[in-house]
């Protein structure tokens, strides 16, 4: 398991959080480092709020700064995706898998990463984070390392002088398994009872969605015991 090098941890950053594993092992990890964490959510107009209430657990439990960002008005133009369109079925079966397209949102992370970068501005922050790791890379283009590279570059140049010293955008976890990231958390006690991962939002993680496969997948490759309560077997 290796992190995508860094020379140093940030001093302060903001990370981008949806209340599931990764980001939540994203906050831990940079806490772990020393860095002092504001945590920023986004209300797109996603199926539910499970991962937003997640969310909010995490920034009390640690007691960290958190915003809930309002997008539902942007989201609304957004159809075609499963994530925020009620009238499209959410598919089953692997990350890997032709039907996951489904789940794409059109420039989610170029959206959410353009707002923190321009709260890191305001908060003299020398980091913005997100979650992105390497199971993401077959279906969603915003998740890749050519992405992070453009996006870092764009952030740089549209605001000068105006970023901290140093200032980057972080994906640590950007070549890391899904089980590698279940690994990391379990070595920093990440509640992963208390992060969401299902699309489907019912009371329980369904078991058969893309993120539920992949979260499960995760537990058993990292030999992990898995607190999820799922529908399926």
């Amino acid at each position: 398991m290796t992190l995508s090098p860094e020379s140093r941890p940030p001093a302060a950053a903001v990370v981008i959080i949806s209340g599931g594993l990764d980001s939540t092992t994203l906050v831990y990890h940079l806490r772990a480092q020393g860095s002092d964490v504001r945590m920023l959510s986004f209300d797109y107009g996603q199926r539910h709020g499970r991962e937003l209430n997640c969310a909010r657990q995490v920034a009390q439990d640690l007691q960290l700064c958190h915003h809930v960002v309002d997008l539902r008005a942007v989201g609304a133009l957004l159809g075609g995706s499963a994530l925020t369109d009620p009238g499209m079925a959410v598919p089953d079966g692997h990350y890997t898998d032709e039907s996951m397209r489904a789940t794409v949102v059109p420039n989610r992370n170029a959206l959410m990463l353009d707002i923190a970068v321009a709260v890191a501005v305001t908060a003299g922050s020398d980091a913005v984070a997100f979650g992105a790791h390497g199971g993401d890379h077959m279906i969603y283009p915003d998740c890749r390392p050519e992405f992070v590279d453009a996006f870092t570059a764009s952030a740089l140049l549209a605001n000068g002088g105006f970023l901290a010293a140093g200032f980057r955008v972080l994906a640590p976890f950007l070549h890391l398994t899904k089980a590698d990231i279940v690994r990391l958390g379990s070595r920093y006690g990440v509640p992963f009872e208390r992060t969401w991962s299902c699309y489907r939002g019912g009371a329980r993680h369904c078991g058969r969605c893309g993120t539920c496969t992949e979260r499960r997948e995760a537990f058993q490759l990292a030999q992990v015991p898995d607190p999820t309560a799922y529908e399926a077997a």
